[in-house]
């Protein structure tokens, strides 16, 4: 390597997301889906975390031990923060992939997940993932991976060639910018050269729009997608090319809004695609049939099929929980294509089932809906929709007693350690980008916006005096010189914030605090 960060962005911290397909949690009801018997997991790694929140939360909110690392010193301290505060034992360091995937005290792995690194690193980098995967997978064992695809890229990539380009030659300036500043010049450079219409945007006119999109995005967000020096975008038949070599055969889509092909795909595609004996072929015509840009994957070494028996009862026992109100769930769904209307008659009574808050099996909510004329494939249908859409999640295998206890401990402290950094921190710094929090039932993250955050802090010192919520949160709002945004309008005086704050107080006690209850979210 020529230097310890080996071309990947270093200077702008990555984005601090939470990306459930990671959950070992959701394995069972995909795999069982499509046929294959899910593994227990117990020891997991994450290959480059960023800012850990998904490791950190699957640590905290399960018995599955794990292990992973990150070369950005800044970004593994946060890691290793969080698993401090939950006490879950997770091993996080910040090393290199050549350091970390050649430890000799690594166990071997039932779970090893990336996401979007694959992408962004150097070939050297590669090989010694590739080798860590052959080495440390167990036989049954499953590999996440995301990663930029084709064809979705093609038309982009001599534009992001470019920038990267102009972003080089800024910083081989004698006084050169910081990485943030010469993506702006970058962009700012790519927007002056399409307004001279050159035969590129006439050929390619939905790039003006993507770069619109890409001016309005955050530099952190950019500075890792699209600006390392390395930037792959391989194909499925590709990744299955190399995977295979290790024995590993492709599972399922770790996505899944891309169980359902009705939603997807058009009824001549789904014809074309049925004549397809080759599962690598009906993958790659797949991604031309929805311009792939990223998947998400997971691969199994070794898998195990289930005998029809076997698969519906497995289907059948699974059980899910919604994370949004009924009433929020949108019914109208974009898809790659067009927008789809999901079916009222199907959904408003599964929704209505599902509005306790508590898990369902899918047999229990067919049962109860059997006089809807509702059945088992029709429920389990809507129920990948809504995970698949992010509005419901697929719910861990019980844990034993004293473990459960153990796990509502780790996830209520690291809950705490997260509304108490919210409270303190800027909303554009590390902390204040968290904008999930973690649910021992489900087994991961449960979307909570910073405001929500605050209420819930304030519910934690208040309890259910919802009167004084608005007074902490707008002591924290203020702090930070922020105020609040009414149907587009910043609210500028103390009294129209409080006034805000105590409608939004109310609405949040009388909708989504019931839900975060029920997930044991506090």
């Amino acid at each position: 390597m020529n230097n310890w960060n080996d071309g990947y962005v270093f200077d702008i911290a990555y984005t601090y997301g939470y990306y459930p397909g990671m959950n070992p949690a959701r394995l069972p009801l995909a795999f069982a889906f499509h046929g294959l018997r899910a593994p227990v997991v117990q020891t997991a790694c994450e290959l480059g975390f960023g800012q850990g929140l998904s490791t950190n939360f699957h640590a905290a909110a399960s018995g599955t031990r794990w292990w992973g690392n990150d070369f950005n010193p800044m970004q593994a301290g946060f890691a290793k923060e969080l698993a401090a505060a939950s006490g879950s034992g997770a091993q996080l360091e910040d090393s290199s992939f050549s350091h970390f995937c050649r430890r000799s005290d690594l166990p071997d792995f039932d779970f090893i997940a990336l996401h979007g690194v694959w992408s962004w690193v150097s070939e050297e980098n590669r090989a010694i993932i590739f080798d860590f995967i052959d080495r440390k997978l167990k036989p049954g064992g499953v590999l996440y991976i995301s990663y930029n695809t084709q064809p979705g890229w093609s038309a982009f990539m001599p534009l992001r060639d470019l920038m990267v380009q102009h972003t080089q030659q800024a910083g081989n300036d004698e006084q050169a910018l910081p990485t943030e500043a010469r993506i702006d010049a970058a962009l700012d450079f790519a927007a002056r050269m399409f307004d001279t219409d050159p035969v590129y945007a006439q050929a390619n006119p939905f790039m003006r729009d993507r770069l619109k999109i890409l001016q309005q995005q955050g530099r952190d967000y950019l500075a890792h997608e699209y600006f390392n020096r390395d930037w792959h975008a391989e194909s499925f038949a590709r990744m299955h090319q190399r995977l295979s070599q290790s024995g590993l055969q492709f599972a399922c889509p770790a996505n899944y809004a891309d169980h359902i092909d009705m939603a997807n795909l058009t009824p001549a595609q789904r014809q074309f695609m049925q004549g397809m004996d080759d599962p690598v072929m009906q993958q790659s015509v797949r991604d031309f049939m929805v311009n792939q840009q990223f998947r998400r994957d997971y691969w199994v070494r070794g898998g195990q099929w289930l005998d029809d028996r076997q698969r519906v009862q497995a289907l059948a026992l699974q059980s899910i929980v919604l994370l949004t109100e009924p009433d929020k769930v949108p019914l109208t769904i974009q898809n790659v294509a067009s927008e789809i209307t999901l079916n009222r008659l199907i959904y408003d009574p599964i929704l209505q089932a599902l509005s306790d808050y508590q898990p369902h099996t899918l047999v229990d909510l067919a049962a109860s809906l059997a006089h809807r004329n509702l059945n088992l494939s029709q429920v389990l249908d809507s129920a990948l929709m809504l995970i698949g859409t992010g509005h419901a999640a697929p719910l861990p295998t019980e844990p034993a007693d004293d473990a459960r206890a153990e796990i509502a401990r780790r996830t209520r402290a690291l809950n705490v350690h997260l509304l108490k950094k919210a409270a303190l921190a800027a909303p554009s710094s590390i902390e204040g980008g968290v904008g999930h929090l973690c649910s021992p039932v489900t087994g991961g993250g449960v979307p909570v916006d910073r405001i929500g955050q605050l209420f819930l802090l304030a519910y934690l010192e208040h309890g259910e005096n919802v009167d004084a919520w608005p007074a902490l949160a707008w002591k924290y709002i203020s702090a930070q010189g922020k105020k609040l945004v009414r149907e587009g309008i910043r609210l500028e005086g103390e009294q129209e914030n409080l006034g805000e704050l105590a409608t939004q107080a109310q609405l949040f006690a009388r909708t989504r605090l019931p839900l975060l209850r029920a997930l044991q979210v506090v």
